[in-house]
């Protein structure tokens, strides 16, 4: 109950700056779908795609998927371009089901719920693995795309708020970031308000969202996304890369990303949104309206770190992460100086 109303109370001090600002009026005019709106739509979108390619897939071909593991390797019989991973484990235990990443032929990361396109060997990856770098690459990733999800669920409907993007995942700059706009040109949000963020991410990833992934052509992106001015303008440079766009939902939240990502919301443990920085506009803002990077750090579940050490963690993440920046070439992910406002 707390936390509720300190988010309702967060989200009336921003609808007066944007009345203030005039900056709400104006977005009414520009956009044809709430953000809601927009979230339930590109959801449908989701669904509806994913059942196309589930019931495109025609005659079930039968594929030998060679688990490596304890308690031990076991051969399953698996449906190619159906099965997936999260599917293999089911037929082994509870334990295996939380696995956070799997591993195609001792050297592909993929998805948990992705299917499988072939006879493969599969590995089943938590976070204590002797090498641990793919699977926290993954959940460093996860963690700014669950932070997008923050981002379009804490605000209001009718306070003007649009996601851009966040830089590939680098651990080493101490924090996992996402890059949105708001409608209010100077936010700075209280400590109580960073800590009812906090708790906010918390409970949605609690509610133990499978992560899925799906692979879709420029033509629907460019719907799924149509009222986001910054994605729509990202799509064509994916598809110049990659030819295809991927997508990814937890819960009701879409959105765009390589990949790969671990396999539920639960599997995150503590979890502390610690700065906002004002950045550099884009030409894809609109006016009146500013761009934010949004920091956290968090742990997986299954890691346990003392109070100490977890302080100096998130007294780091208050720095900005100076990964690839919005106004900046696509690919650039390393750390690098650049003049912005920092807001704790």
């Amino acid at each position: 109950m707390l936390i509720r109303t300190n988010i309702q109370l967060f989200c009336r001090n921003i609808v007066k700056v944007c009345n203030n600002t005039g900056y709400q009026q104006n977005l009414q005019i520009k956009r044809n779908l709430s953000t809601l709106e927009a979230k339930e739509r590109r959801n449908a979108l989701f669904s509806l795609e994913k059942k196309r390619q589930r019931e495109g897939v025609g005659r079930i071909e039968k594929i030998e998927v060679r688990y490596l593991g304890t308690p031990e390797d076991v051969t399953l019989l698996m449906n190619k371009h159906i099965s997936t991973p999260f599917n293999c484990a089911q037929h082994l235990s509870e334990v295996h089901m939380q696995r956070a990443l799997a591993l195609i032929d001792g050297h592909t990361p993929w998805d948990m719920h992705r299917p499988l396109e072939d006879a493969c060997t599969l590995q089943l990856l938590n976070f204590t693995v002797a090498e641990p770098q793919m699977v926290n690459k993954a959940f460093w990733r996860t963690c700014s795309f669950l932070l997008g999800a923050l981002i379009e669920n804490v605000f209001k409907d009718d306070i003007p708020v649009s996601l851009h993007s966040f830089p590939g995942p680098n651990i080493r700059s101490g924090s996992f970031v996402y890059d949105f706009e708001l409608g209010v040109p100077d936010w700075k949000p209280t400590s109580q308000e960073m800590i009812s963020l906090s708790a906010e991410m918390v409970k949605f990833c609690s509610q133990g969202h499978p992560i899925e992934r799906l692979d879709i052509n420029g033509d629907l992106a460019l719907e799924m996304f149509k009222e986001n001015k910054h994605k729509t303008k990202q799509i064509p440079s994916i598809l110049n890369q990659s030819g295809i766009v991927t997508v990814y939902r937890a819960g009701n939240h879409v959105d765009i990303s390589r990949g790969p990502m671990i396999t539920n919301t639960n599997l995150l443990g503590k979890t502390s949104i610690m700065s906002l920085h004002k950045i550099t506009n884009t030409d894809t803002v609109s006016e009146g309206g500013q761009l934010y990077r949004l920091q956290g750090v968090a742990l997986p579940k299954q890691l346990i770190m003392n109070h100490v050490a977890y302080g100096i963690v998130e007294e780091r993440a208050r720095q900005l992460n100076s990964s690839r920046m919005p106004h900046e070439p696509y690919g650039l992910d390393e750390p690098r100086s650049v003049p912005v406002q920092a807001i704790s």
